[in-house]
């Protein structure tokens, strides 16, 4: 279980030396489910100070290696969840997503990882991402994943934003086919700053496999705007006011990186942060319109192989220089709109670095999502692929 999440009796630090010592009296929703269905707790996975970016390194813990290739990290925040899968640690694990995080380790260790459509699986307490947050499966097989989403989908009465209705049979859509479905494929959704070749091809490459199975996939070039500015408002601004005076009183116990971003959110007024959710609102309007005239959309999962463990992100892509989440260009997005989306496996770099496929549906549609996975997971397998060593 990451360790952003609440586990009864065991400790959770949200990564950060503020909570070193937090022992919960109560289990999060889905920690709650999974063991009701059978599951055994075997461990607390690392995660960045809470969850602030996409590699998995704190000042509590220290760093969390990818288990393909030891100098590299395995991505984050759900970064110790995806190492533990990938390492053959267990066969299930709990990630939640704020702006990736479960899609992005999941690409950087060579797993699946589904992001559920936001409010399905319930999230509580709230996190500092609460309107963006969601919880779901790390796994080594789809099928795994749907498992997870039979035992943990459905309303709980302590997040007021859950879903209601009743629960679809995950494990059940996995049978059925993907003939005829309409897949738009992208490279860059109109505004990467940059992808990095290998990735682009690999990707490109997985893409046009749906025509295999009967797809109809078409490569698309959106003209949509960046809506990174807003993301990234109500991102860090739920952090830095999470952390408060913590920000002020024990800035040693909060990672550098992460001060030097929560610093700016002290000249930003009400106003600005309602026009985050304003621009938010306003952008849901480009994968609508999408999904009006297709059925599934595949972006890389991120724009760039594993990079150097310890760092917050890599400097650049393609010779591009680029800032702390310019490489998640494909993620966040879709945490402001709250579709479904999963990475999957889909191939190497020539240093043998994964590299995942993003698969985004329709709201609600998770069905989709997990039925398309599993289908590109049959046509191109990756359970047999395993770290040296393991």
């Amino acid at each position: 279980t990451k360790d952003l999440v609440i586990t009864k009796g065991v400790r959770t630090t949200f990564g950060t030396r503020l909570f070193a010592d937090n022992v919960p009296t109560e289990d999060a929703p889905m920690v709650e489910r999974m063991r009701a269905a059978g599951a055994i707790q075997l461990g607390k996975t690392n995660t960045p100070m809470m969850g602030w970016i996409g590699a998995t390194h704190n000042l509590l813990f220290g760093v969390t290696r990818n288990p393909w290739n030891l100098d590299r990290t395995p991505g984050g925040s759900s970064g110790g969840a995806s190492a533990a899968v990938a390492a053959g640690l267990g066969p299930l694990a709990i990630g939640t997503d704020g702006g990736g995080s479960i899609r992005i380790p999941s690409s950087l260790a060579g797993i699946y990882g589904i992001k559920p459509t936001f409010g399905l699986i319930p999230v509580y307490p709230f996190s500092a991402a609460w309107g963006l947050s969601h919880i779901g499966p790390m796994t080594r097989t789809v099928a795994d994943a749907a498992l997870m989403m039979n035992a943990c989908a459905g309303p709980d009465a302590r997040d007021p934003l859950s879903l209601p209705g009743p629960r679809a049979d995950y494990v059940k859509a996995l049978a059925g086919g993907v003939k005829g479905l309409r897949v738009a494929w992208t490279a860059d959704l109109g505004f990467a700053k940059a992808v990095d070749p290998e990735v682009k091809a690999v990707c490109e490459r997985a893409a046009r496999r749906f025509r295999e199975l009967g797809c109809r996939v078409e490569a698309i070039e959106p003209k949509w705007p960046s809506p990174h500015g807003a993301w990234r408002t109500m991102f860090i601004g739920g952090i830095a006011a999470r952390l408060g005076a913590a920000l002020r009183d024990r800035r040693d116990d909060i990672d550098p990186g992460l001060v030097a971003l929560a610093d700016e959110t002290a000249s930003w007024s009400p106003t600005h942060y309602v026009q985050a959710w304003f621009d938010r609102l306003a952008w849901e309007e480009h994968p609508r319109r999408l999904f009006e005239r297709y059925d599934l959309l595949l972006t890389p999962t991120i724009a760039c192989p594993p990079f150097k463990v310890g760092l917050d992100a890599p400097a650049s892509i393609a010779d591009t220089p680029t800032g702390i989440y310019d490489w998640i260009p494909f993620t966040y997005p879709f945490n402001l709109t709250g579709h479904p989306g999963a990475s999957v496996p889909c191939g190497f770099t020539r240093d043998r670095l994964p590299i995942g496929l993003q698969i985004l549906g329709r709201r609600f549609e998770d069905a989709t999502v997990l039925r398309a996975s599993a289908a590109f997971e049959r046509l191109a397998p990756w359970t047999q692929e395993r770290p040296a060593g393991i």
